[in-house]
């Protein structure tokens, strides 16, 4: 990307990352990601609003130049979030401009120094504060912690209505030329916000409300998250998907049905399950091998549906681990408010649904029939029984 300006005190100045696999080492990136950084130009001083990853701090420092022009300096850095994909470049910034401000809360800097090394010339701000950057240019700062790291903060351009929220409201997907959700088709970034949320921030829905709670008094046009577009014609409804999914609230009534298979008969219990939901008028059915399919797709599913069915072997004695990484996952993130059904097979041990039943206690699920166990290959008995289960699922779906 280059510089764009998106307003008339904020241009955007930050970076594509079209390479890089997995994000945080375990997300996959099948569309890019982008590392989003503002410059806002006040009638008097200069603030650039998050760095990028220290790869691109190049990049983001010519944008930087050619966006405030005349030969100037930035005058502060206001860091929003330390993660280094978007702190990274910290060091080289201070470098090149010796003379910036760094700005952050207590925490931040103390990050920022044990992060990077970078010391003095600081300027440590507390919920509420406002930093004038000329008679109609003022930042204020409103600390978000655990929204998704202990010093997050977003910062409020008030003139503009211009709302800098750090990872929230992101979403994978690099940027495809335009900037603002005006210029694009955006509705390829929707799943990818549901997944970003559910994998990255979906532990922390308490923190997310108390964000809103914090935020509501605010009059926002216009919201520059540190990934994805900028979002503007449709930021309402970004922020209301982010309310929804930070409530655990389902987006659809329909289904997500994650398995795991060795030899094919809890697969036959998933298909079964899935063929009764359709069946019985579940539209939205989404059917996910646990063991072929990453586990950030099973997690934006269960996010996105109201429905969950989970079906396992046991192995070794104990639970097939690809479910129970995903049973774990969900117990992480306290995902809660929906309806489930568990499905089981085994040869010898009926551990696995004794297993999913105990990981999966702190989700609180709502359980709408006994769980379903095959010994060996499923009979038609046992069939019969998985799809009574699914359709009890469907009629508490329409319920």
């Amino acid at each position: 990307m280059r510089y764009a300006e998106i307003s008339k005190k904020v241009s955007y100045i930050g970076v594509n990352d079209r390479t890089t696999h997995l994000f945080e080492s375990m997300w996959p990136l099948p569309y890019g990601v982008s590392y989003n950084s503002y410059l806002v130009k006040g009638e008097e001083k200069v603030a650039v609003i998050d760095g990028v990853e220290a790869a691109s701090a190049l990049r983001q420092i010519s944008h930087i130049r050619e966006a405030i022009g005349d030969g100037r300096q930035p005058d502060f850095l206001v860091i929003n979030h330390m993660e280094p994909d978007h702190s990274g470049a910290i060091a080289m910034l201070r470098q090149v401009f010796p003379e910036i401000t760094i700005v952050g809360n207590a925490q931040t800097i103390s990050m920022v120094r044990g992060f990077y090394g970078v010391e003095g010339n600081t300027l440590t701000v507390k919920d509420g504060d406002r930093l004038s950057l000329g008679p109609s240019t003022t930042l204020e700062f409103h600390l978000t912690p655990m929204v998704h790291w202990p010093e997050t903060m977003m910062t409020y351009l008030a003139e503009e209505r211009v709302l800098f929220s750090g990872d929230a409201f992101g979403c994978f997907g690099a940027l495809n030329g335009a900037v603002v959700d005006d210029d694009m088709a955006t509705d390829r970034y929707f799943p990818e916000m549901v997944r970003y949320y559910s994998n990255i921030v979906g532990k922390y829905g308490k923190f997310v409300q108390r964000a809103f709670d914090k935020l509501r008094p605010l009059a926002i046009d216009m919201i520059c998250s540190t990934h994805g577009p900028v979002w503007r014609s449709r930021a309402a409804e970004v922020g209301a998907l982010y309310d929804r999914l930070s409530r655990y609230e389902p987006l659809d009534n329909g289904a997500a049905i994650l398995y795991g298979s060795m030899y094919g008969n809890t697969q036959l219990l998933a298909e079964t399950a899935a063929e009764a939901l359709a069946g019985a008028g579940v539209r939205e059915i989404e059917v996910i091998n646990l063991a072929t399919t990453h586990l950030s797709f099973a997690l934006e599913a269960v996010f996105r549906h109201k429905g969950l069915v989970i079906a396992a072997p046991t192995y070794s004695d104990g639970l097939f681990p690809p479910v129970r990484a995903a049973a774990e996952a969900l117990a992480v993130r306290g995902v809660t408010g929906r309806d489930a059904v568990l499905l089981g097979s085994h040869t010898w041990s009926p551990r696995a649904v004794a297993e999913m039943l105990c990981v999966l206690e702190p989700c609180g699920l709502n359980y709408v029939a006994e769980p379903v166990v095959a010994k060996q290959a499923p009979g038609v008995d046992v069939l019969a029984q998985c799809r009574q289960a699914a359709k009890s699922l469907a009629a508490s779906l329409r319920g």
